[in-house]
C-alpha cells in the first residue's frame, strides 16, 4: 500500500499541476495538502448527485470521473471527463449552490477531499492567497471558461471479446502497436502467476492480488494503456473494465449475435453506461468486403462499429485515430468537371502520408468519394467518372424535371452494383437536400448507387430521389461542402466540435459573378442567343440560372464552411468549365500541385508549433 508520505507527495504534485491551485505559494500548498482527506472510489460509484448541497471540493489523484445529467425524459446525457490533476466543486463550495450535475467514477479512483470547515479554516489562515484563487475560479465559472489541467495521464482502453473465438489478443496487440506510433504505449495482457511474481520482485506489487500501485505507475509513465480482457468474467477482466476509459468489444465476422456471461456481468456494472463503447468486427486478412454490420446494432448501443481485417496495420491505425479523436475526415464538394481536382488532392494526401479515415461529399464530390471508399484506384476513378459523364440524358415532358434521369440511375447501378454505403472498410457518406423536410439529409447507409444519385440530382434538372416518403435532391441547395455532417461523424457524442479530429474541406465551386448588362431591362431569349453568336455573354441561360439557384445555399454557407474546417482547400480551377470532362487529367494535375504546396505549409506550421 502507498504510505502516508507518498500520498501527501502525490497530493502536492496534483496541486502543483492544477491551473487554479498551482499558483499558490509553497506554504499554502503544504497547508492545503495537510487537510485534504484521501478517499478511494470504486468504478461505477456515484460521487456527487445533482441538487445535493455543495459542501466539498474534490481533487482527482488517480482514475477518472464522468459528469452526467438526465433530461426531462430521463435520458442519460454524458458530458466531460474529470481527469487526474483536475479539481471540481470550487464554485459550488464558494457560492453555496447545489450540485449542477451527477459525477460518477468511471474507473477505480482516488480523490482528495477538502471539506467546507477546512476550507474556511484555510481562508482565515491565508485570506489573501485563498481569496485570489477562488475569485479566479468564480471568474472562470461565470465566463464558462474553466481551465483544464495540463498534467497528462495515459488514455486507457480495454479490449473485450464477446465470445470465446473473438481473437481479442490480436486486436489488443495490433491496437497497441498502432498506439505506439503515437506515443508511449503499454499492453497489459491477462497475467499468469509467473508474471505476477515477476512484477512483485520488481517492486511493483506488495502482493500478487494488489495491482493498483503498478497500474498507477504505468499511467504516469505512458500515453496509452491497452488492457486485454479474457472471454470469461474473471477478476482480471472485471478489473480491466473498471480501469478503462473506453471499451472496445471484439467479435469475429459472421459470429452469432448472442449475449455471453461476460457481457451480462458487465451490463450489471454501475458504470457501464458511463463508458465510451465501440465494437470491432474482425475479418480475415483476405476479406474483400465487410460482413453485414446491421446484425450487431440490434440490442446494443455503440459509438461506432469498426470492420477490421486481420494483419492489416492500416485498419488498426484508423481505429486508433478514431479512439483518440485524431481521425482525418475529407469532404469533397460539388462542381462538375472541376471536381477532378479532388482526385489530385487525394493523391497528394496519400503521397504526403496524410490518412483518410472518413470521406464524404456532395454531388460530384459524392460520386468521387463513393468510388474512393469502395477502394477504386485514383486513375480508375478518373476513367470511370469521365465515361459516366459522357453518357448524356434524354429530355422528358417537363412536369417533374427537364430530363428523365433513367440513364444516370442505370449507370450508377452498374458502377456500384450491390455495394452498400455502410459496407465499406472506409466510412463514407453522401449529402442531399431534403425538399420534404427542408434540411440536409446525410446518407450513411443503404445502396451506394442510391446515395450518390440523390446527391447528384439537381432540382428541376433530374427528378428527386424518393427515400421513405422524402424527396432528395443535390445537397448544394443548402450546403455544397457538407462540413457540418463530417464534424458530427468525426466527433464523439461527447465532443462534436472543432479540434476533435481534422477536417479537410475541398471546395471546387468557383465563385463566379453572375450578372447582366446594366443596360438590359429584362431577360429575353434573344439576349441569350446573341451571346452565343458574339461569344460575349450578355445574359445567363437556363443552365446558368438553375445551377446558381441550386448552389445558392452553398455560396451563402461558405464562410461557415471555412470556419468549421481545419484545412479549407480551394484549388484554382476557375478556367475550367463545369463540363470540361475531356480536360480531366489537367484538372487532376492542378489539384495535385495546389495540394502539395498547401501541405508543405501545414507541415511547416506544425514544425514551428512543436
Amino acid at each position: 500500500m502507498i504510505s502516508k508520505a507518498e500520498s501527501r507527495s502525490k497530493i502536492i504534485d496534483v496541486l502543483r499541476a492544477s491551473p487554479v491551485f498551482g499558483k499558490l505559494e509553497d506554504a499554502v500548498v503544504h497547508a492545503l495538502a495537510d487537510v485534504l482527506r484521501l478517499q478511494q472510489i470504486p468504478g461505477g460509484h456515484n460521487v456527487i448527485r445533482e441538487r445535493e448541497p455543495s459542501d466539498e471540493l474534490l481533487f482527482v489523484i488517480s482514475g477518472g470521473l464522468r459528469v452526467s445529467r438526465r433530461d426531462a425524459k430521463g435520458q442519460l446525457l454524458l458530458y466531460n471527463e474529470i481527469r487526474p490533476g483536475m479539481s471540481f466543486g470550487e464554485s459550488g463550495l464558494i457560492l453555496r449552490q447545489p450540485r449542477a450535475a451527477d459525477v460518477t467514477a468511471v474507473r477505480d479512483s482516488v480523490l482528495a477531499v477538502l471539506s467546507r470547515d477546512d476550507f474556511e479554516a484555510l481562508l482565515v489562515q491565508y485570506p489573501l492567497a485563498i481569496n485570489q484563487v477562488f475569485v479566479r475560479t468564480i471568474y472562470n465559472y461565470l465566463r464558462h471558461a474553466e481551465e483544464v489541467a495540463v498534467r497528462r495521464h495515459a488514455q486507457t482502453f480495454v479490449v473485450i471479446p464477446l465470445h470465446e473465438n473473438a481473437k481479442a489478443n490480436e486486436v489488443a496487440a495490433s491496437l497497441a502497436e498502432a498506439f505506439s506510433k503515437m506515443g508511449r504505449t503499454h499492453l497489459l495482457e491477462p497475467p499468469n502467476e509467473a508474471e505476477l511474481q515477476k512484477m512483485k520482485l520488481k517492486g511493483h506489487l506488495e502482493s500478487a492480488q494488489d495491482m493498483s500501485a503498478y497500474q498507477d505507475a504505468l499511467e504516469e509513465e505512458s500515453d496509452f494503456l491497452v488492457y486485454e480482457a479474457q472471454s470469461e468474467p474473471t477478476d482480471w477482466s472485471m478489473r480491466a473494465f473498471r480501469q478503462a476509459d473506453q471499451v472496445v468489444f471484439v467479435v469475429a465476422a459472421n459470429a452469432p449475435n448472442t449475449v455471453g456471461l461476460l457481457e451480462k456481468r458487465l451490463l450489471e456494472q454501475p458504470d457501464y453506461s458511463m463508458k465510451r463503447m465501440h465494437l470491432a468486427v474482425l475479418h480475415s486478412a483476405k476479406s474483400a468486403r465487410p460482413s453485414d454490420m446491421a446484425n450487431w446494432k440490434e440490442g446494443r448501443s455503440f459509438e461506432r462499429i469498426y470492420p477490421l481485417r486481420s494483419q492489416r496495420p492500416t485498419d488498426f491505425a484508423r481505429l486508433a485515430r478514431f479512439l483518440t479523436g485524431t481521425a482525418v475526415g475529407v469532404v469533397l464538394g460539388g462542381g462538375g468537371a472541376r471536381g477532378f481536382a479532388h482526385i489530385g488532392i487525394l493523391r497528394a494526401l496519400g503521397e504526403s502520408g496524410i490518412p483518410v479515415d472518413l470521406i464524404g461529399g456532395n454531388s460530384m464530390g459524392a460520386l468521387l468519394a463513393a468510388q474512393y471508399a469502395c477502394g477504386v484506384p485514383l486513375d480508375k476513378i478518373v476513367e470511370h467518372t469521365r465515361t459516366f459523364a459522357s453518357g448524356g440524358e434524354r429530355l422528358t415532358l417537363p412536369l417533374i424535371s427537364l430530363v428523365s434521369g433513367h440513364r444516370v440511375k442505370r449507370d450508377l447501378r452498374k458502377m456500384f452494383g450491390n455495394a452498400q454505403v455502410d459496407g465499406q472498410w472506409l466510412p463514407f457518406f453522401a449529402a442531399a437536400c431534403n425538399l420534404t423536410k427542408g434540411c440536409t439529409t446525410v446518407l450513411d447507409s443503404g445502396p451506394m448507387w442510391k446515395a450518390v444519385l440523390a446527391s447528384n440530382s439537381p432540382a428541376g434538372l433530374l427528378p428527386p430521389v424518393l427515400d421513405n416518403g422524402d424527396m432528395l435532391v443535390d445537397g448544394a441547395i443548402l450546403e455544397n461542402v457538407p462540413v457540418d455532417a463530417m464534424r458530427m461523424r468525426l466527433g464523439t457524442p461527447l465532443e462534436r466540435r472543432r479540434g476533435n479530429g481534422t477536417i479537410i474541406a475541398i471546395d471546387v465551386d468557383v465563385q463566379e459573378a453572375m450578372g447582366v448588362d446594366p443596360k438590359l431591362t429584362k431577360l429575353s431569349n434573344w439576349s441569350t442567343i446573341k451571346g452565343y453568336f458574339t461569344k460575349i455573354k450578355v445574359a445567363p441561360n437556363i443552365a446558368d440560372i438553375l445551377y446558381r439557384a441550386g448552389h445558392i445555399g452553398g455560396l451563402n454557407q461558405r464562410g461557415r464552411t471555412v470556419a468549421q474546417s481545419d484545412h479549407y482547400l480551394e484549388p484554382p480551377v476557375a478556367e475550367y468549365s463545369m463540363m470540361s470532362y475531356r480536360r480531366a487529367d489537367e484538372i487532376v494535375e492542378v489539384g495535385y500541385k495546389y495540394a502539395m504546396e498547401k501541405i508543405k505549409l501545414w507541415k511547416l506550421k506544425e514544425t514551428k508549433t512543436k
